[in-house]
């Protein structure tokens, strides 16, 4: 949907910045709630309650986003015989690695079967967006020339980049749904 205002004038010089012009990401690295593809799948979803998220990356080496688990991805836990059998220890990573496989066995669409699907502070506001649109995607996550992560962008984060409304005007409507970034004009 926000690809589709490409065409018109008052996107195309806003379009044309780069993330960092922009102020985004808003998170930084070390502001990303994450997890390591060797730990359980279950801390994922964990974290996912306890902070109040809908999707966190998985990293390995340290630092690198390997995967995207969202909160939505917790019914193949209950649907996928192959994982299921294993909830208690299956690792992140073996995880996506069975997701991808039930997904592709049974010719269902999921942002989960494609690569991880990353940007970089350099990119303009429109490639970022392009990517989200194809991708049928909300958030991307945001890394250096060796693939760190560096940030996390959301749809969320974008329009609040367009749209300037007054501090407090949708009053405790978004809470508990998308946490507040602490600089967010929203």
């Amino acid at each position: 949907m926000l690809e589709e205002c490409a065409d018109h004038q008052w996107f195309r010089s806003l379009g044309s910045k780069k993330l960092y012009d922009l102020g985004l990401p808003l998170m930084s690295a070390n502001q990303v709630i994450k997890v390591d593809e060797d730990e359980p799948v279950l801390q994922a979803f964990r974290l996912m309650r306890q902070k109040g998220i809908g999707g966190l990356p998985v990293v390995s080496d340290g630092n690198k986003p390997v995967a995207n688990i969202s909160i939505r991805d917790i019914q193949f836990l209950l649907i996928a015989p192959e994982i299921y059998k294993h909830y208690r220890s299956i690792t992140a990573k073996n995880f996506v690695t069975s997701v991808k496989k039930y997904l592709e066995d049974n010719q269902k669409a999921s942002p989960l079967v494609s690569d991880m699907i990353t940007c970089r502070k350099e990119d303009t506001l429109k490639d970022v967006i392009t990517k989200l649109d194809s991708k049928e995607i909300h958030r991307i996550y945001v890394v250096d020339e060796e693939g760190n992560l560096e940030g996390v962008v959301t749809l969320r984060d974008i329009i609040s980049r367009i749209v300037h409304e007054p501090h407090g005007y949708f009053g405790d409507f978004f809470d508990g749904v998308l946490p507040l970034p602490a600089n967010s004009r929203v």
